[in-house]
C-alpha cells in the first residue's frame, strides 16, 4: 500500500498540477484578456479624450463665434439706436420749428384776415356813406329839378297864357272867335 498510496498521491499531485496548470493557463488567459481589454479601454479612453477635447474646442470655437456675433450685433444695434436717437432728435427739432412756423403763419393769417375784415368793414362803411350821400344828392337834385321844372312850368304857363291872350286878341281883331277854331 505504500506504493499505491504514493502512486495515488503522485497521481493526485499530477492531477492537482494539471488542475493548477489549467487554472494558471485560465488565469493567464484572463490576465491577457484583461490586459488586452485594458489596452483597448485605454485606446478607447484616449479616443474619447481626443473626441472630448475636439468637442470642447468646437464648443469654445462656437462660443467664441457666438460671442463675436453677439458683440457685433450689439455694436450694430447700439449704433443703430444712436442713429435713430439722433434722427428722432432732429425730427423733434424740425417738428418744433414747423410748429413755430405754423403758429407764425396762423398769426399772420389771422392778422391779414383782421386787416381784410377791417378793410371790408371800412369799405362797407364808406359805401354806406356814399350811398347815403348819393341818395341825398339825388334827392336834392330831384328836388332842385322839380323846383326848376315848377318854375319853368309856371314861366311857360304865363308865357302860354300871354301868348293865348295875344292870339285871342289878334283873332278878335280879325273878328274871329278863338273857341270856334
Amino acid at each position: 500500500m505504500g506504493e499505491t498510496e504514493l502512486e495515488a498521491k503522485y497521481r493526485r499531485s499530477v492531477l492537482d498540477v494539471a488542475i493548477l496548470q489549467d487554472h494558471i493557463a485560465l488565469q493567464c488567459e484572463c490576465v491577457t484578456k484583461v490586459q488586452s481589454d485594458r489596452v483597448d479601454l485605454r485606446r478607447r479612453m484616449r479616443d474619447m479624450e481626443q473626441k472630448l477635447q475636439h468637442e470642447r474646442q468646437d464648443r469654445r470655437d462656437v462660443n467664441s463665434d457666438l460671442s463675436r456675433q453677439y458683440k457685433t450685433m450689439q455694436t450694430e444695434l447700439t449704433n443703430k439706436v444712436k442713429t435713430l436717437e439722433k434722427e428722432v432728435s432732429q425730427l423733434k427739432e424740425e417738428l418744433v420749428l414747423c410748429q413755430e412756423d405754423l403758429r407764425r403763419e396762423k398769426r399772420e393769417r389771422e392778422r391779414v384776415q383782421q386787416e381784410k375784415d377791417a378793410t371790408v368793414n371800412d369799405l362797407q362803411h364808406k359805401l354806406d356813406n356814399m350811398e347815403t350821400d348819393y341818395e341825398k344828392i339825388l334827392h336834392e337834385t330831384l328836388d332842385s329839378l322839380t323846383s326848376q321844372l315848377s318854375v319853368a312850368r309856371q314861366g311857360w304857363e304865363e308865357k302860354s297864357t300871354a301868348l293865348h291872350q295875344n292870339y285871342k286878341e289878334l283873332l278878335s281883331e280879325f273878328g274871329l272867335n278863338a273857341f270856334d277854331i
